[in-house]
């Protein structure tokens, strides 16, 4: 029930509003106040509002927006942080510069960030040929670096050097290499075979026999040693294990005697910069075949001259 004041609007007197002054099917809306706390809220809200517009950029004009009295802009923003970024990214760098490769593992910290930094250069660098996994691929001789078989070291001064002066480059007289002869014609079917299964008994996948182990000592032990073992210091792999780069099998041992495929990398030195290689050298060595690099002290009884 409602009631008309002497200034004619019209109260509620069970609550003693003011209602809006319209009535619907004997219906009238009640003008209740709106909480005080939501007036504060909302003139706060508009003062907050009036600040924003004078301190920052708010209102949008032809080529570019009210730059606001602080000078403030997003892109201001992002490049600041990219430029602090940058110079963590430089600090890291210069690091890797300086430090010697056999010494990385000794400051922890510097070796993760090499580490995620190699990972990203091997992707761009090195998946084309070893694959995004590092797994390589058997059928066009390119190694697994997920293993621990190495031809020249597996410890990261090792790596770094291969990385550095590539695997037979002709233009560089300090890049690893190692030659296989041809045996093509040399040998007739039967001592090839011979050979062939003498070679995959070191590994069990074969059997040894009096002819093939003849061949092979006349022919093979000076490189790969007399039970396969394999010579680092030439860069003959070693044939007593079960990880092959062309393949297990009978023909294709046969197949490598007879005309050895030998693979190529490129010289990575003047194609990346020094820190981005010894992060790809870090990553490598990473991936679960990495060896401890052991220094070998000087023979004391060999004169080394000093003299430039």
């Amino acid at each position: 029930m409602t009631t008309d004041r002497h200034d004619g609007k019209r109260v509620d007197e069970a609550t003693g509003t003011e209602t809006v002054g319209h009535e619907w099917d004997g219906i009238e809306e009640l003008d209740t106040p709106m909480p005080r706390w939501w007036l504060w809220t909302l003139y706060l809200t508009i003062v907050w509002g009036v600040v924003y517009v004078i301190l920052y950029p708010a209102w949008p004009l032809v080529d570019r927006a009210t730059a606001g009295v602080l000078g403030w802009t997003s892109r201001g923003q992002l490049a600041k942080e990219m430029s602090i970024a940058d110079q963590a990214r430089t600090t890291v760098r210069e690091q890797l510069v300086r430090i010697p490769i056999e010494r990385l593992p000794e400051n922890s910290a510097l070796m993760q960030q090499a580490v995620a930094g190699g990972r990203a250069a091997f992707k761009v660098h090195c998946s084309q040929c070893h694959g995004s996994g590092a797994a390589g691929s058997q059928t066009l001789g390119y190694p697994n670096l997920n293993d621990d078989d190495w031809l020249w070291g597996g410890d990261l001064k090792a790596i770094h050097f291969t990385l550095v002066n590539g695997i037979r480059q002709p233009d560089r007289d300090s890049t690893r290499a190692s030659d296989m002869p041809p045996f093509e014609g040399v040998f007739d079917a039967g001592q090839l075979t011979a050979l062939s299964e003498h070679v995959l008994s070191f590994s069990g996948k074969g059997r040894a026999n009096p002819v093939g182990a003849r061949i092979y000592a006349d022919n093979c032990t000076i490189c790969h040693g007399p039970a396969g073992e394999g010579d680092r210091a030439q860069g003959a792999p070693r044939l007593n294990d079960a990880i092959w780069l062309y393949g297990n099998t009978r023909e294709d041992v046969a197949r490598q005697i007879l005309r050895p495929r030998m693979g190529v990398m490129p010289a990575w030195e003047g194609r990346l910069d020094p820190a981005t290689i010894k992060m790809l050298a870090a990553y490598v060595h990473s991936l679960g075949g990495g060896e401890d690099f052991v220094e070998v002290a000087a023979d004391p009884a060999i004169e080394v001259d000093e003299r430039p």
